[in-house]
């Protein structure tokens, strides 16, 4: 096997339902390593659980995009690197990033989620009566995966769902490591084209939805910038519905092929939270938890990472710590993961997290109380799973019932 030092991150999975056997070779050999990345230069790769949540709570590593050694990985180099004007909490550093998420983060809130619930529900319940009445099999994905965070998302930023197809389209480019640098880009120009004119107009009319508050709220603090809420803008299109999207794809099919678990929720709801968080561990969507670069030199186990070294947080060998959840290969609803690190962790810890449980929570407790006999339509060996994509998933799951 490739040794750590000739490795290129980020490998394929071969299987759907387990790390890449480079990975578990990582943590388990060399847990804290330099490997190459698709730029050709190397940065340490960080894969125990413990470990992953020390880096992503230390402010010597930075998230600071705009450093020239924060590692990137994708050929060609970071398509969403803005001007400063643009720059988005995920790129910032205390004390810039603190004051940027709490602008935003009452938008996020437990309360504010739920009372959101009742329109996802009535999303929810809408598309699978489409999906009753179509012709069988039918495609989960193009059906009900992306149309409810994306009709989510919209309806919170106040982004017309009539842009959806436009938003997938060139998102997908934007996410996939096969397209050239060239060509994604383009599609990130496009989106940020869009939405920039969005907010022109917001700004004449800002209405009662995620970015015209954040207008009306910024000005009255009087440092309203219309480039950071363009940045604000696409962030938060993007992270909120290719993530999730992904999740109830993959989520469908993990209970799907664990009956067991599946009647488990099915028989008492109230499991499925447990489900939730077991599921986003078990798949981990992001490979690394995200990236860093060191701003001093850290000792780390014994490691001393240099000012300037690039680091990734190996995020799904985390979530498989054998030494944090035992039999990680196991799909267990019952093991209470929540100190998973699929959201990240720290500062920089996913500001939607409360949004995608609850959009995960209905999609499954609906799904299959309303279609209990739901099967794949394909065998499991010929789902087109994205090896290809920054973020795993299904670019299709045929099913029937």
């Amino acid at each position: 096997m490739t040794t750590a030092e000739e490795l290129e991150l980020p490998v394929a999975r071969k299987c759907p339902f387990a790390p890449p056997e480079e990975y578990t070779q990582i943590r388990e050999e060399q847990p804290i390593t330099r490997v190459k990345i698709p730029d050709g230069k190397e940065a340490w790769v960080v894969s125990r659980h413990q470990d992953v949540r020390t880096v992503l709570n230390d402010r010597r590593f930075s998230s600071d995009r705009f450093n020239p050694n924060f590692p990137i990985l994708v050929k060609g180099g970071n398509v969403f690197r803005q001007t400063n004007a643009e720059r988005t909490m995920i790129t910032m550093d205390a004390p810039e990033h603190g004051p940027a998420r709490k602008s935003v983060l009452s938008e996020f809130t437990v309360k504010r989620v739920n009372a959101m619930r009742p329109r996802i529900q009535e999303i929810v319940d809408g598309l699978i009566d489409e999906i009753l009445a179509s012709d069988k099999p039918v495609d989960l994905v193009e059906k009900l995966s992306l149309p409810v965070p994306s009709l989510v998302i919209c309806e919170l930023l106040g982004v017309p769902y009539s842009e959806h197809d436009f938003f997938q389209e060139n998102t997908a480019k934007i996410l996939k490591r096969t397209v050239s640098f060239e060509e994604r880009r383009a599609a990130f120009e496009r989106v940020r084209g869009y939405l920039d004119q969005l907010i022109t107009t917001k700004e004449a009319d800002p209405g009662d939805d995620l970015l015209g508050r954040q207008i009306v709220k910024l000005r009255e603090e009087g440092n309203y910038e219309h480039g950071a809420v363009l940045g604000l803008s696409f962030l938060l299109l993007v992270a909120g519905h290719e993530t999730t999207a992904n999740m109830i794809s993959l989520g469908t099919v993990g209970l799907l092929q664990n009956p067991s678990q599946l009647e488990t929720i099915k028989a008492d709801p109230g499991k499925t939270l447990d489900a939730v968080e077991e599921l986003l561990r078990y798949f981990t969507i992001v490979d690394t938890a995200t990236a860093r670069v060191a701003v001093e030199d850290v000792e780390l186990d014994g490691v001393t990472i240099r000012s300037g070294e690039g680091v990734l947080a190996l995020g799904y060998t985390a979530n498989w710590d054998p030494a944090v959840f035992d039999e990680p290969s196991k799909l267990d609803i019952t093991r209470g993961a929540r100190h998973h690190v699929a959201f990240g962790f720290g500062p920089h810890q996913c500001l939607g997290q409360n949004l995608a449980r609850a959009e995960l929570q209905i999609v499954f407790d609906t799904l299959f109380r309303r279609i209990p006999s739901l099967r794949l339509a394909v065998d499991v060996d010929d789902l087109p799973f994205k090896e290809d994509a920054s973020i795993y998933g299904l670019y299709r799951l045929p099913v029937t019932w």
